[in-house]
């Protein structure tokens, strides 16, 4: 008997019946008819497409017809005994998202992961690279239960912050890093342990030129955050030829482009430990840095491309920076936001990236010329044959997990990416930069089974992948909402994405109610 009911509860948690409905599968056989594939490697759409998987493999993709002409049934994919048919008729299929900088929730912002990873799946988002986080004990558990789908979540890349000693992790007895080979022996117990990267902030030249040195002889991966308290000696042009293999953000990038400083132009009563001091002179930065197209300008990229380096700028966690209003009002705090994390996005001394001591129009109309010109190293280092992935950096600054994803891709277009790119950028780049490209980033024979399924078509409007979709006025002045993904499908599961984002804003509800909270705008009683 107990013997049955471990069975029976297996079933469940792999038929979705344990989790109210929000998923099904894997399917010995599931056939996905009649889509459109926008696919991840810049071909435009075509359909209708009928995609076979077997066992969480992708083993057929057949052209069954034309757009307008009723398909004919003999032609198409035939369904085995105990496959599932997904009737997607009008739809549009798309690789799933990777999303390059995404941390998974965090202590002070009372995010748990289920609460994180359904905004995720809602949205499309099937892997994710999280930089560093509540350590690498805790990011690799979650990892594991991904990778048996034990646990509604994306495929996990875990990364851990450089120098970093939590739960049973701690190469060096908990001592600093402080010489070259200290930060050796680091990188190889990191490596051990069975983290997929490193993300750094910085170190002196000495310390990251032997830690980077030493995971690219690993043949593992790294991310960094060129902080200020050492981009003086060591900028992203140093990590990369030292082997950093990505940038978060574009700290550092200026500096490597300075002709006629060394530092920044920091205020004399500068205070790094000042939330508003560091941001609102980050965003004076660019203007400080060659201009584009300049010969130091064309000669730094050119450097970055020959060395494969791939440019992760997550513009929107910065976008509050220079339009605060419009990203405190974003429409989905009311019902997706939990009263922690909103509590931790108001003006503070202490939460990192609250900021808004004495935030006007001066520091905002400072970032948007900030933006202008970061946004065009970005898209001509695309138009060069450099690699830019899709990162949302979410939790900080009212960016809401999921929902500053799409974001993300919206602000692509505004720095000048045809919508087919930023697609390339969410998926097969991201694929590429994490070494998977054999396995997922692309709708290809042989790849997994990871799909984002929506009923609109989001390259003309990148809004409708918004969970709660993009308004509409119909025929009859209707006013409607369209789109939001339908189906998010990760190893050959398929999640309602509808459902999976009713129940965060359950979880949300729950929380106010219990708090007895409203969602307010600051300084208002």
């Amino acid at each position: 008997m107990k013997k049955l009911l471990s069975l029976l509860i297996l079933f469940q948690a792999f038929s979705g019946v344990g989790q109210d409905s929000m998923s099904e599968g894997p399917f010995s056989q599931l056939i996905i008819r009649g889509v459109t594939l926008i696919n991840g490697n810049g071909a435009p759409p075509r359909g209708p497409i009928d995609i076979v998987v077997e066992n969480n493999k992708i083993v057929d993709i057949q052209v069954v017809g034309y757009p307008g002409v009723k398909i004919k049934e003999s032609k198409r994919p035939q369904l085995k005994p105990g496959g599932k048919e997904l009737q997607c008729e009008g739809m549009y299929l798309l690789p799933g998202f990777v999303d390059m900088h995404g941390h998974i929730g965090g202590v002070a912002q009372g995010a748990d992961y289920d609460y994180v990873f359904k905004l995720w799946m809602s949205h499309g988002i099937t892997t994710v690279r999280e930089p560093a986080g509540r350590g690498v004990d805790w990011a690799l558990d979650l990892k594991r239960k991904s990778e048996k789908n034990e646990i509604i979540a994306p495929r996990i890349q875990a990364y851990t912050a450089f120098g970093q000693n939590s739960g049973n992790f701690n190469p060096l007895n908990d001592a600093p890093i402080s010489t070259p080979e200290q930060a050796r022996k680091w990188v190889r117990a990191n490596a051990q342990r069975g983290a997929d990267g490193i993300k750094f902030f910085g170190a002196p030249p000495e310390i990251m030129s032997a830690a980077l040195d030493e995971n690219k002889k690993l043949g593992l991966r790294s991310a960094c955050h060129h902080a200020q308290l050492d981009v003086a000696r060591w900028n992203v042009l140093h990590s990369a030829r030292a082997g950093l293999t990505s940038m978060e953000h574009w700290y550092g990038l200026p500096e490597a482009l300075f002709e006629d400083r060394t530092v920044q132009d920091y205020p004399l009563g500068y205070n790094y430990q000042n939330e508003q001091h560091r941001f609102e002179e980050a965003g004076k930065l660019w203007k400080q840095a060659a201009k584009p197209f300049s010969d130091h300008w064309n000669k730094v990229m050119d450097e970055l491309i020959s060395l494969d380096f791939t440019l992760d700028p997550t513009f929107n966690i910065y976008e509050a920076s220079r339009d605060l209003h419009r990203a405190r009002r974003a429409e989905w705090h009311e019902d997706y936001t939990l009263p922690s994390l909103w509590d931790f996005y108001q003006p503070s001394k202490i939460s990192h990236g609250s900021y808004w001591h004495d935030w006007g129009t001066e520091q905002e109309v400072a970032w948007r010329e900030n933006y202008k010109l970061w946004m065009t190293f970005v898209n001509e280092y695309k138009n060069r044959g450099g690699r830019v992935t899709t990162g949302s950096d979410s939790g900080f600054i009212f960016q809401l997990y999921g929902f500053a994803y799409i974001r993300e891709l919206e602000l692509f277009r505004e720095a000048g990416f045809h919508p087919l790119e930023i697609i390339q950028s969410a998926t097969l780049n991201g694929a590429e930069a994490l070494g998977l490209a054999d396995k997922i980033g692309t709708v290809e024979i042989g790849k997994l089974a990871d799909f984002v399924v929506v009923s609109e078509n989001p390259l003309k409007n990148l809004k409708v992948l918004y969970g709660n979709g993009a308004i509409k006025l119909t025929d009859d002045n209707q006013v409607v909402r369209v789109g939001g993904v339908t189906y998010t499908i990760k190893d050959g599961i398929i999640y309602d994405a509808k459902a999976l984002l009713r129940d965060v804003k359950r979880i949300v509800s729950q929380q106010k109610q219990k708090l007895n909270y409203t969602i307010k705008q600051p300084g208002l009683k």
